[in-house]
């Protein structure tokens, strides 16, 4: 299943490039993509510079833009059925800036080496 994701995952991020003009998806990466076991859904997720305003608008760029990029991904797939495609917003970078903060602040004054 993890070779079919990252297939598809490719075909998104060109047919994105390539095709959709939509500036609203002009900073989105699409960082993973999940489909189910029978193939009939994919859930891509994806990475958008900017507050949460322009990672709302980005989601909904990529929404109008699905029947575009889920005829690409028939195109260049040889599979009985396309899976439809739902996008969502990869938290993962934004928790890891979290982390990194709450590591911060709990470091103790020094540099975090204690003697």
């Amino acid at each position: 299943m993890r070779r079919v994701d990252e297939v598809i995952r490719q075909v998104v991020a060109e047919t994105v490039i390539t095709y959709i003009s939509d500036p609203r998806v002009g900073f989105v990466t699409i960082t993973d993509v999940r489909t189910s076991p029978d193939l009939s859904h994919s859930e891509v997720f994806v990475s958008v510079m900017g507050d949460p305003e322009a990672q709302a608008a980005a989601i909904e760029g990529l929404e109008s833009a699905h029947g575009r990029i889920q005829a690409e991904i028939g195109r260049q797939m040889s599979m009985k059925r396309t899976p439809t495609l739902s996008f969502q917003l990869d938290e993962t970078a934004a928790s890891a800036v979290r982390v990194e903060e709450i590591l911060r602040e709990a470091e103790p004054e020094g540099g975090g080496q204690e003697r």
